[in-house]
């Protein structure tokens, strides 16, 4: 049989594709027929032999281990379940203790402060207390003044009694002050009586030139510089 059986219509050969085409053609309608044209038919192929795929079963079955698919794979990273945390956050802790030193300052500022104002005022205190003391008691160092005057306590029990309070009182700071003599002063003395020069008993004290007091009709009493009591005086004018 010629390769191209099928002659084109002016009598030459036809192209080699159509001539490929041809004799595909050919080929298919030939392995459609029976076996005994011996050539390869559909019934061959689908009762053929299969063994290749029963080996390639049996060979994965006779202990071929498969190709481990995470072989080459990279190690896990690190779990990203939590939800990470900025690097210029600030942990809470941290906060509440910084609140807790700011509030532990602050009450440290007010004891040194506390302190400082106690340390300040203690003597002051003290002083204030001593005052209070000696002016409930200014009573009594008149009565013992007018005793003395009266010449009553020259000697005996009573005036020991009250020597002896008076330097207690003494040593606590009471001082008892007013003279005849002294330079009248508004600060420290009150005056009762004003007299005339002429009308002094016992005339003008020696060396006056301003009010002076010319009798002392009670005594006045200090702490310090705090005056408790003015003396109260009779005063003149020199002539």
């Amino acid at each position: 049989m010629s390769q191209f059986p099928f002659p084109t219509e002016d009598g030459g050969e036809p192209p080699i594709e159509e001539a490929a085409a041809a004799e595909s053609v050919d080929i298919e309608s030939t392995g459609t027929g029976d076996g005994e044209s011996g050539g390869v038919g559909s019934g061959d192929l689908n009762t053929g032999d299969l063994s290749t795929g029963d080996l390639n079963t049996e060979a994965a079955n006779d202990g071929v281990a498969p190709a481990d698919s995470s072989a080459g794979a990279a190690p896990a990273g690190p779990s990203t379940s939590h939800e990470s945390v900025p690097s210029d956050a600030v942990h809470p802790d941290t906060i509440l203790a910084a609140e807790r030193l700011a509030d532990l300052q602050r009450l440290n500022a007010e004891y040194v402060n506390y302190k400082r104002r106690v340390d300040r005022d203690r003597p002051l205190i003290q002083e204030r207390a001593i005052q209070d003391v000696i002016e409930a008691m200014l009573p009594v160092l008149d009565d013992i003044q007018a005793g003395r005057d009266h010449g009553d306590l020259v000697d005996g029990p009573f005036a020991a009694i009250a020597d002896k309070l008076e330097g207690t009182l003494g040593k606590f700071g009471a001082v008892r002050y007013g003279a005849v003599g002294e330079t009248f002063d508004p600060a420290v003395h009150e005056a009762l009586m004003h007299l005339d020069a002429a009308a002094v008993p016992g005339g003008m004290p020696q060396g006056a030139s301003d009010t002076t007091v010319v009798q002392v009709l009670q005594p006045g009493y200090r702490v310090g510089d705090r005056v408790l009591r003015p003396a109260r005086v009779a005063v003149a004018d020199p002539a």
